[in-house]
Formats: structure tokens, sequence, C-alpha cells
């Protein structure tokens, strides 16, 4: 715990700027090569911690926490598009030259999403556990137009479904079922703890908005080298499996499965580090 609680202290006193615009708030960190880190559903740029610890001495990390998630100010629909419209404009105000993508889950298909509409602005991309349809993981032949259709997509009723869950031992039943993406009991909490702290109507409107937006075909636009890690789904074949067909459009990339649960950088920290320092170099 004192050694937790040391990064924690470490990450904030080392920031050498700290920027908000309406979608998302920024951390920079270090120095290098830009890189840019989006968290995935529900979670701070906190998420990514030691990753930062790890990369700073080569890389200016810009550690994004987005509108609605763990405490910061929500935004009107659509939310996605308008992070991935405003992470555009950032690298282009900022003047980043050709900076990488690194995103977990949902944060993974925002890169996807950002770097297929402006393959020329970004360098490489690692999307960590995440997919460009999150509906057809299960059944590639699933549509977002069947998506937007199917009443359980229906936004008001998601947000209603959100809004109508209760804050007495939100973070109790959070953390025990995010024991299901992250090993660390500890991890699940905070995690949780994020989740509890987010807008209940960002959460549902996210939800949504990422299980209608294919990018199936739209990824076939990138251009820069693509390194997608996987967790496991049932079994590492299916991972593969599953990876493959959702990256089919895909043409330079490299498809590696850890083994681990949703949240890899925590669960398997130098493997996932070790990919990362490969893919880079």
């Amino acid at each position: 715990m004192k050694k937790a609680f040391t990064l924690v202290l470490t990450f904030f006193c080392i920031a050498t700027a700290f920027a908000q615009n309406k979608a998302f708030q920024v951390q920079v960190i270090g120095k290098g090569k830009p890189m840019l880190l989006i968290p995935g559903y529900s979670c701070s740029g906190e998420v990514w911690q030691e990753t930062v610890e790890h990369l700073k001495d080569k890389y200016e990390c810009h550690i994004l926490t987005l509108a609605g998630f763990a405490g910061a100010p929500a935004i009107d629909t659509p939310i996605l598009q308008t992070v991935k419209n405003e992470l555009i404009s950032y690298v282009k105000q900022n003047k980043l030259k050709k900076p990488i993508l690194m995103g977990h889950s949902l944060g993974a298909f925002l890169s996807l999403w950002a770097s297929s509409e402006a393959p020329d602005l970004f360098g490489k991309v690692i999307c960590v556990d995440g997919v460009p349809f999150i509906s057809a993981m299960r059944d590639p032949s699933v549509t977002a137009a069947a998506m937007k259709s199917n009443p359980y997509m229906n936004p008001e009723q998601v947000v209603k479904n959100f809004e109508s869950l209760p804050t007495e031992g939100f973070i109790d039943r959070t953390a025990q079922a995010m024991k299901a993406q992250v090993e660390d009991s500890l991890r699940a909490r905070q995690i949780a703890t994020w989740q509890f702290k987010s807008d209940r109507k960002t959460l549902g409107l996210t939800l949504v908005e990422i299980s209608t937006t294919d990018l199936r075909e739209q990824i076939a636009a990138i251009k820069q080298p693509v390194l997608v890690l996987g967790s496991i789904y049932q079994t590492k074949e299916n991972s593969y499996r599953i990876l493959n067909e959702q990256y089919n459009k895909l043409q330079n990339k490299t498809i590696h499965v850890a083994d681990s649960k949703h949240f890899i950088m925590y669960d398997q920290p130098q493997w996932f580090n070790a990919e990362i320092d490969t893919f880079l170099k």
C-alpha cells in the first residue's frame, strides 16, 4: 500500500503541464516523443499510472480523462464522437508530431476512430484489449443498424437503468463485478470507485454509442503500424480468432494475447511493458 501511495504522489508531482478542454482533461508527464494515453470505460487517466512511470523518460505522455468519467465534468451527446473530434483538434492545436496513440478498451476504440479519420496525423497505435465493434465479438454478422434498432440499446432506457442503480453499496457491488476484469481486489475497488464518481448519464450514453458504432471497415484507412494486445476470452485460441475477425481489414497489425484478464497493464505489467517497448523501437 505504501508503494501504491508513493506512486500516486509521484504521478501528480512530476506533471509538467495540465490542460482541460470540453471533451477530456489532459495531464502531461515526461519528455520525448509525444504519446496520447486514453483510458477505458469510466476510468480515470490514473489507470495508466505505472505505465507512465515506465515510459516517461522516453515519451511525453499526454494522459486523458474523458468527460463524464471518474468525476470529470460531463458533456452533451454524442460524447465519444466529440471526444474523437477534439482528440484530432488537440493534436493539431498543440502541434504534436505523429503522436503515438495508446488506448485501453473504449480508449482503444477511440484510438482506432481518430487514427482512421486522420491517418496522416498520428504515429503508431497500441490497442489494449479493445476492438473496432464490441457488439460483434460474439457474432461477427451483427451490424450497427441492428444494434441501433435493438430495444436494449434505446439511449433513454439505458440511461434510466444507470440512473436507477442504488448509490448505497454501488462501489462494493461494482468491485465484486470487476474481479472478472482484474486480478487484484484493490484494483477492482479503485475501478469501481472511478465508476461511482462517473456521471450516470455518460455511463449509459457512451455504452450505447460504442455498442452501435462499427469501425471494422473504416480501420482499413489506418496507415501506421498497430499493436493489438488482447486478454483471454475463454481460451487464448478464441481470443486470437475474435481479434483477427475484428481487425481483418487492418493491414499493418500485430496481435498478441496475454495470459490476463481485461486490465492487462495491471495483471501482466512486465509482459505488457515488454510488448510496448518492442513495438515502439
